[in-house]
């Protein structure tokens, strides 16, 4: 408290508005969590594509044990404002796991498209089963 009532801090980690990105850069992330077997996805191809005149391949990665690549799959410079796809490679996933989805598979390649800005901070989880699948804006 200070003389007059409580202090807010005005240091670089004091508090931050919601809408402010933690990061000066900005970043975006993935996770790909199986739900027909309660676990991470490993194993799966994600690429993302800028979306303009034209549709250019911007970054590819395979998820980890965790679901997650080992970085980044854009950030700083790389990420610009626009439109993406985020393509997953599910039904080959789900094949390696021994889990039918159908032939051909229901859901194969998985295709999310999102509008982001430069300087922010996204994070797009992929929850998925051979028939279904669920996206979010997560933290």
């Amino acid at each position: 408290m200070g003389p007059t009532g409580p202090t807010t801090p005005t240091t670089p980690t004091g508090p931050t508005s919601a809408t402010t990105s933690t990061s000066e850069t900005g970043r975006l992330t993935t996770h790909v969590l199986d739900t027909s077997q309660g676990r991470p996805a490993s194993d799966v191809a994600i690429r993302v594509y800028s979306i303009g005149a034209s549709r250019a391949l911007a970054a590819s990665a395979v998820s980890n044990l965790d679901g997650r690549t080992e970085a980044p799959l854009l950030e700083g410079d790389a990420l610009r404002t626009g439109c993406y796809e985020l393509e997953f490679d599910l039904g080959s996933y789900f094949r390696v796991q021994g889990i039918s989805g159908g032939e051909p598979a229901f859901l194969d390649t998985v295709v999310v498209r999102v509008s982001l800005t430069a300087g922010e901070n996204y994070h797009v989880p992929l929850l998925a089963s051979p028939w279904s699948y669920s996206t979010y804006r997560g933290s």
